[in-house]
């Protein structure tokens, strides 16, 4: 069988190849217009998934790009093949609908993996700077810690200062003396426990007044309450070195005041004083059962004030000391019969 077309007579092969040519001078200018950048165009796409030039082009005509095959889900690309197909007339092969969707999804994977090192990168870089912020922040803390520790020295050399004056803040006086000089007397420093009770209603007249929990004892809250009104004389490790000598003041005078007279006459500083002070209170203590707890609190003046850990401890002491005396006396007297 032959066909004429004008002068020349062509054979059927010589009509089918003519028809599957990919001629590249007859692209559509849709379609050379229709470049992406990124994913490139429609050639690009179908080039090696055995779609042929004019299908291509055929679906370039009707307006479909790259970017929005890629888009495009799977029943929406067989529907356009479909369209194409049916409406228009075009004679798809069956290659080239599987082509089709294979190209597409290729260019899929390929954007993905685009993205994903992208991601990666970005990732990478996040951890970086992550990093570089680390470090910036663990020197913050270096320099805050050398901070602190300079604040913390500078703190033990006021304690130290403040440990090596209250050694010897007062001069053991006898009563009713006045000291001289620039160390006050025993009166003095009695004087000052009364004030801290009168700090201490004044916190909790004050707490009343907020509604908020009344302090019974003598803590930190009065003696910040006690600095704020101007009395810098009393503070917390003051006050608590001598709550003892206090304590005997309160309970047995006249023995307190015969050791201020005996210290004062024999020149002796106010730490020896401070130290002989111990013994009587343990010796009160004895008379009622060794609790220095009970004594404290059922007096007005020392109720107010926590009890010596040193003062405790010696009353504990005596306490298991005459029990093992006393029990090592009644096995003695229990041999004897």
């Amino acid at each position: 069988m032959y066909v004429v077309l004008g002068d020349r007579k062509m054979g059927p092969d010589a009509f089918t190849s003519t028809l599957f040519k990919w001629d590249p001078r007859t692209i559509l200018p849709t379609c050379s217009s229709s470049l992406m950048e990124g994913t490139g165009g429609l050639e690009e796409l179908f080039h090696a998934y055995g779609v042929r030039y004019y299908t291509a082009a055929k679906v370039a005509e009707l307006g479909f790009t790259a970017r929005t095959l890629v888009d495009m889900k799977e029943e929406e690309l067989e529907h356009m093949m479909n369209s194409l197909s049916q409406i228009f007339r075009w004679d798809l092969l069956v290659g080239e609908r599987y082509g089709i969707k294979a190209a597409v999804r290729a260019e899929r994977r390929r954007i993905q993996d685009h993205h994903q090192l992208r991601i990666d990168s970005l990732s990478q870089e996040g951890v970086q700077q992550h990093k570089e912020a680390v470090g910036s922040t663990w020197d913050v803390r270096k320099r805050m810690r050398s901070r602190s520790k300079m604040m913390s020295d500078e703190e033990e050399e006021e304690e130290e200062e403040e440990e090596r004056q209250r050694e010897h803040p007062f001069i053991v006086t006898e009563p009713g003396e006045v000291a001289r000089g620039k160390k006050n007397g025993l009166d003095y420093l009695f004087h000052l426990y009364e004030q801290c009770r009168d700090f201490l209603i004044q916190v909790q007249h004050i707490a009343k007044e907020h509604g908020q929990k009344c302090p019974t004892k003598v803590t930190n809250e009065v003696f910040r309450f006690a600095k704020k009104a101007g009395a810098h004389c009393i503070n917390k490790p003051k006050m608590r070195h001598y709550v003892h000598c206090y304590a005997l003041h309160c309970l047995d005078k006249d023995t307190s005041n015969q050791l201020r007279r005996q210290f004062k006459e024999t020149g002796q500083n106010v730490g020896a004083w401070r130290q002989a002070c111990y013994n009587p209170l343990v010796a009160i203590a004895a008379l009622h059962h060794h609790d220095i707890d009970s004594i404290f609190n059922s007096h007005p003046c020392l109720s107010i004030w926590y009890v010596p850990t040193k003062l405790r401890q010696l009353c504990h002491a005596h306490r298991n000391n005459s029990a093992s005396t006393s029990t090592s006396t009644s096995t003695h007297h229990h041999l004897l019969f």
